[in-house]
């Protein structure tokens, strides 16, 4: 019984470094829940300057369109991700729905 309660201590910290990690890259709690525990983390996007883009658009000749796309359509959308522990004690991330 001793060792159980060790071991959820263990898993408690390796929860709480993992969320601050991911505070210490930009993602802010959203959500979170001592009890169960898990938190909801979101990171804001990347805010787009599409004039720079444009002009390396015309330097390139066009080549600089896939990276403009890629930086317009994916890294400029929030990202959330939930952080918890499950049943065997190991922590997990996965992404949430938006």
């Amino acid at each position: 019984m001793r060792s159980l309660q060790l071991d959820s201590n263990e898993f408690r910290k390796e929860y709480i470094s993992t969320l601050a990690n991911k505070i210490h890259n930009g993602f802010e709690i959203v959500e979170n829940n001592e009890k169960l525990p898990f938190a909801v983390l979101s990171k804001k996007g990347v805010k787009v300057n599409h004039s720079i883009n444009f002009i390396l658009f015309c330097v390139t000749l066009g080549l600089w369109s896939l990276p403009w796309i890629y930086i317009s359509h994916v890294s400029s959308k929030e990202k959330k991700i939930l952080i918890a522990i499950d049943e065997d004690g190991k922590i997990f991330q996965e992404k949430c729905c938006n």
